[in-house]
């Protein structure tokens, strides 16, 4: 079951995009983020010259306060260079306790800049004024930047809501010529490290694209110096870590949707984890322009909100098993979610809870199937005789297997599939406690995390003895053989192997579904060992003449 489940994920993987050269002057169809050297290249706005220097103005940060967020915009290049989640503390070592911040320092997201033709526009180094210096959301929506440079005006509009991490983007460019280009939107180089286990993190590290279904690059999978441009249009694109995400929405945009991303490691990087990404939208001839951020947490809840399977950005499942638990996953995240906060329990506490509870419902139907495998072994000596006398005719022997599973009422396979039943249960909860948010940091007992492995390896090995004790009192009354002994001993030590470095929730949900289990089989196995007690001796075997 687990070769079936995990098997996929290694040898299916989606085929890698195929870099090729960017086209145009400095930036493709999608482009890569502008540099930031001086001096525009556009028809009717003549470069500044070391004769005629331009005059610059002093740069400031525009704060936006909201009650989820503080955004700081730059008034050079109108950028967002802050995105602070109030709501959210960091865990990494540096930042510990503090509030998340996404933007890695120098960077920027929403850096523009406009193709027309052979030349770029870029906005990074342009001075704007701001509507406002500081914007609270609870009074104010909206803040308006502008910019001249000779016959070229850009406007930039930020509208904001107080109760969301949605930003909506408007803008126009004038005087850039008769024709349209093509507007490019850096999205920086990937989001600030934030979590304490910072390999996990960085492995997540990578840029999603919306087109019929979705499609996720992993930065760690980017060679640097070899740009990789996806071609689109995509309804939306985005940049992830493991619980944030800033993305930018183009389902409802007039201007349409993006029309390619391009992705470029940063150089000096041994393990790739940083890239710089650049979104590429059509400019029509008009100027204008418009589109919605989102620069915020990964809650499954605000994304499936926005839809477009915008939630999509945060996988429950491989491809192909994604159909399959997803719906488990969305259903015990929100039930655990539930139970926390209107029951007012700690997670580990919910998760224990939530362990019996799968157990208690799924009772009847494990009664049922381990009283049909105490049926099949008392068919046990029955089934051998007839295997014995027709060892030679598979079809005769078919038959009468058959006959008899027929006339004593046994199902073959009755006692198998009640055991199956609790495992979409147990995968789905190992992208839930691996992916949600909620349970991030979520701290129980001795364990300083339940989303991640736990550092004494103390629950993965009481996991492993619970295990061991369930099959040791379900294998009472059970004729020994050489395949049950092996299982006894060696599936405890290969679960307890392959757990150790899961998140410790998950163990901690499998111990007590072990122990739940425990008293059932109990019972059962005093079933197994009356029956065998009350049972006929065997007849001896008949002798062919």
């Amino acid at each position: 079951m687990m070769i079936i489940a995990i098997a996929p994920s290694f040898f299916f993987k989606p085929p890698k995009p195929a870099p090729r050269p960017v086209a145009g002057a400095d930036t493709g169809a999608a482009g890569t983020q502008a540099p930031t050297a001086p001096g525009p290249a556009v028809p009717g706005a003549p470069a500044p010259t070391a004769t005629a220097p331009l005059t610059r103005m002093p740069v400031e940060t525009v704060t936006v306060s909201g009650p989820l967020y503080q955004y700081g915009i730059s008034t050079r290049g109108g950028a967002i260079l802050q995105a602070t989640l109030n709501r959210y503390r960091a865990l990494n070592p540096d930042d510990r306790g503090q509030p998340v911040r996404l933007i890695r320092p120098g960077g920027a997201i929403n850096q523009l800049a406009v193709v027309v033709g052979q030349d770029t526009l870029r906005l990074a180094d342009w001075d704007f004024t701001p509507s406002t210096r500081r914007l609270d959301v609870t009074q104010g929506t909206s803040l308006t930047l502008t910019a001249s440079r000779g016959t070229v005006t850009i406007e930039l509009t930020y509208r904001f809501r107080p109760d969301d991490y949605q930003i909506d983007v408007s803008g126009r460019a004038t005087g850039v010529g008769p024709i349209g280009g093509n507007l490019l939107i850096g999205m920086g180089d990937g989001l600030r490290q934030t979590e304490s286990d910072s390999a996990a993190n960085y492995y997540t590290y990578g840029m999603v694209t919306k087109t019929d279904q979705s499609k996720l690059t992993l930065f760690s999978k980017l060679k640097p110096a070899e740009p990789v441009v996806l071609d689109g249009p995509f309804e939306w694109a985005a940049v992830k870590s493991k619980y944030f995400v800033t993305a930018l929405l183009a389902f409802d945009s007039a201007a349409g949707q993006i029309s390619g991303v391009t992705a470029r490691a940063l150089p000096g990087q041994q393990h790739v984890t940083h890239a710089e990404v650049t979104f590429g939208m059509v400019l029509p001839a008009s100027g204008s322009f418009s589109y919605r951020l989102y620069a915020g947490p990964m809650e499954y809840p605000r994304l499936h909100a926005i839809g477009h399977d915008f939630y999509d950005i945060n996988p429950y499942g491989w491809p192909g098993f994604r159909t399959v638990i997803r719906p488990i996953a969305v259903g015990a995240r929100w039930l655990l979610v539930w139970m926390h906060e209107h029951l007012a329990l700690a997670y580990g506490l919910v998760l224990i809870v939530f362990g019996i509870m799968i157990r208690v419902v799924l009772w009847p139907l494990n009664q049922k199937g381990m009283r049909a495998s105490i049926r099949m072994q008392a068919l046990q000596p029955e089934m051998q005789r007839i295997q014995d006398r027709n060892k030679d005719d598979p079809q005769r022997l078919q038959q009468e297997m058959m006959a008899l599973y027929k006339r004593e009422g046994v199902n073959p396979f009755s006692g198998c599939w009640p055991m199956l039943l609790p495992w979409p249960v147990l995968l789905a909860l190992f992208f839930v406690l691996s992916n949600t948010i909620e349970l991030r940091g979520q701290s129980f007992l001795w364990l300083p995390d339940l989303s991640l492995k736990d550092p004494l390896f103390v629950i993965p090995v009481l996991m492993g003895a619970s295990m061991f004790a369930v099959n040791k009192v379900g294998m009472m009354g059970v004729p020994p053989n050489p395949q049950s002994k092996m299982m006894l001993y060696f599936l405890p030590v290969m679960m307890t192997v392959l757990f150790l470095n899961f998140a410790s929730g998950l163990n901690l949900y499998y111990f007590i579904q072990n122990l739940v289990s425990i008293p059932q089989q109990w019972y059962l196995a005093k079933e197994r060992l009356k029956a065998k007690a009350n049972a006929p001796p065997p007849a001896p075997p008949t002798k062919k003449k």
